[in-house]
């Protein structure tokens, strides 16, 4: 069987405070995005599990990718057979695009299809829960306003018809507990739960991402990219996550010309 696990942007993301079990809570928009990674998941033959991946290299060692992980988690509880595994990887890491978490979210829908496990989506986001923060998200992948440690959903209504989002990709990696550890936590005046209800073109003062001050101060270029976007005619551009990755929101066109020359940049009709 074969899926698509898809990626993710962050709308506005703020630091609230340090909770006792040592994460921050937060809180951000997650949108999805048709950008995707392939993932196929077949029974076993000779009982030998197998895991291969192509594409994007993946660092670290295959028992720690969150596909596998989410394999060995249905594995322990329903006594499953072996399998053999191959993720196609296109999402980059590092990128604050959430593309491990959709891999170990897909995974699970995937082994429980495979196994007819006949696991609902509370009980998927349940075991989603546990392979990190923003997995279950991925379970229903629709536009959520989400809190505490960004596992907390709530629907959210955003119009974004009618226009064009350019995604970029600078080639470089964020890790993530870096970027906590620079951030300082806020309480904002306003719940970005309220501010997206603004016309977009409103968000560019109101709406912000925390983890962008330490980020580009670290790493000048992306920042450079946000600033690009708004000279493409954006009318709101941000880091997604901890970045790298950047986009920017458009009304018609955008002008791009020779500004994004030697970055890679996608679009996407919203």
């Amino acid at each position: 069987m074969i899926c698509f696990p898809n990626c993710k942007i962050n709308l506005g993301l703020n630091i609230i405070g340090k909770r006792t079990d040592g994460y921050h809570n937060i809180e951000t928009i997650f949108i999805p995005l048709p950008l995707s990674d392939v993932l196929e998941v077949i029974p076993a033959a000779d009982g030998v599990f197998a895991f291969q991946s192509s594409g994007l290299n993946i660092p670290g060692g295959v028992e720690e990718n969150l596909s596998v992980k989410a394999f060995r988690l249905l594995q322990s509880e329903h006594n499953l057979p072996e399998v053999k595994m191959h993720l196609h990887k296109v999402i980059p890491m590092g990128a604050g695009l959430g593309g491990g978490s959709s891999d170990g979210a897909a995974a699970l829908k995937l082994i429980s299809n495979l196994f007819n496990l006949g696991l609902d989506n509370d009980q998927l986001k349940s075991h989603a829960s546990i392979l990190g923060s923003d997995c279950s998200f991925f379970i229903e992948n629709r536009p959520v306003f989400a809190r505490e440690r960004g596992n907390k959903f709530e629907p959210v209504l955003i119009d974004l018809s009618g226009f064009t989002l350019l995604l970029a990709f600078p080639e470089i990696y964020v890790s993530t507990a870096e970027a906590y550890s620079s951030v300082i936590a806020v309480n904002p005046e306003i719940s970005l739960k309220n501010l997206v209800q603004q016309p977009p073109e409103q968000w560019k003062e109101r709406i912000k991402n925390d983890f962008e001050g330490p980020v580009f101060k670290k790493f000048p270029l992306i920042k450079e990219i946000k600033q690009k976007m708004y000279d493409a005619g954006a009318v709101y551009a941000s880091m997604s996550g901890s970045g790298s990755a950047v986009y920017g929101f458009f009304g018609g066109s955008p002008a791009t010309g020779d500004i994004f020359k030697g970055i890679h940049i996608l679009s996407f009709s919203l």
